[in-house]
């Protein structure tokens, strides 16, 4: 894969100006306390893997609207205390799949909570969490679903799933909530962004004790930058923004200020955690300058890994070793005292 985006001293020097909504905070303030008022409690319910050393739970989880989100938990088998605890989020079309397939976090001794993404789950692991909105005729896809309202967006269900099931993972018994690491490939990149710029006012406005997250790792982020991905990526889901817009042309203004309410790079300047990023510059999917607007926008400390001759795939095994290092690093270094969040991007006080 050649490079198809700007040079790597490029995308460095970058400095992005991105369309933001006057009342971003009081939109997803609104959604999240909505969110939280309805739904029954977190269910976990043991599941028999076969697997000697890891002990796996099947997770529902009330997301938007109440809704159940399923999901895996795995704990190292014996672990006595409150774990540090790793949250991911899943690249587009995957679904959580089968319980003992995504064990490797749960190996190294960290509790491992593994979200479904809401409506995905057919290309390469089944899902088993439904959306409750129908296509409507839009691109297939999720970009374009719901595009004409914020309120009705597809990504706006999905990161109030996310708030809600990482809100769980730090509430459950066998997890230290200050111990708690979000992450995600590609789509699930982004989700972790948007996550780690929403879970900061939560933490302070509605818990009143808990602290932020202790990190966030997002790989070749998905959902950043989204307008310049439509104009620039070569391969879906970006694609699929163009492929709308090329048929319903006296849209592009509307589509993509709806877009802008769930853009993780504008979400991710609200975020206070340490971060360690991996952008790949032969990404095709995911441009790499659209993942540096979310890295130069970010707003906590950020550590970051280039891989300069890899596609979407990224850093890969590789890059994996790199975050197994350092989450243990996160969890094993005292937490300083948290300083807390503006109010100024407190959705929770918009």
């Amino acid at each position: 894969m050649p490079l198809t985006d700007l040079t790597l001293a490029e995308c460095l020097a970058l400095r992005p100006e991105l369309d933001e909504p006057a009342d971003l905070d009081a939109f997803w303030g609104r959604t999240l306390k909505t969110a939280r008022a309805v739904g029954a409690p977190a269910q976990y319910v043991p599941v028999d893997t076969g697997l000697t050393q890891v002990t796996t739970y099947d997770v529902t989880v009330p997301g938007f609207a109440g809704e159940p989100v399923r999901g895996w938990l795995h704990l190292p088998a014996g672990a006595e205390g409150p774990l540090g605890c790793v949250v991911e989020f899943l690249g587009y079309g995957r679904g959580r799949g089968l319980p003992h397939e995504q064990v490797l976090w749960a190996t190294a001794g960290h509790a491992h909570f593994v979200m479904d993404t809401r409506g995905q789950g057919w290309s390469t692991a089944a899902g088993a969490t439904p959306d409750t909105v129908s296509l409507n005729g839009d691109v297939p896809g999720f970009l374009t679903r719901g595009v004409d309202s914020p309120d009705d967006h597809y990504y706006r269900r999905v990161y109030t799933d996310a708030v809600r099931f990482t809100e769980a993972a730090r509430a459950h018994p066998a997890v230290d909530p200050d111990r708690v690491v979000v992450t995600g490939h590609s789509q699930g990149g982004g989700i972790a962004l948007a996550v780690a710029g929403l879970l900061p006012g939560i933490a302070l406005a509605v818990a009143g004790l808990l602290p932020g997250l202790a990190g966030v790792m997002p790989d070749t982020p998905f959902l950043c930058d989204i307008r310049r991905g439509a104009l620039i990526a070569g391969a879906p889901p970006y694609t699929e923004i163009a492929e709308y817009l090329s048929l319903h042309r006296d849209r592009v203004e509307s589509v993509f200020r709806t877009l802008s309410y769930v853009d993780a790079a504008l979400l991710a300047a609200r975020a206070t955690a340490p971060s360690l990023f991996s952008i790949a510059m032969m990404d095709a999917v995911c441009p790499p300058s659209t993942c540096f607007a979310a890295y130069h926008l970010y707003g906590g400390a950020k550590d970051l890994k280039v891989y300069e001759f890899n596609g979407h795939e990224g850093g890969a095994g590789h890059h994996r070793r790199a975050q197994l290092a350092w989450v243990r690093e996160r969890f094993s270094t005292p937490r300083p005292a948290d300083p807390g969040v503006s109010t100024l991007h407190d959705p929770q006080l918009a």
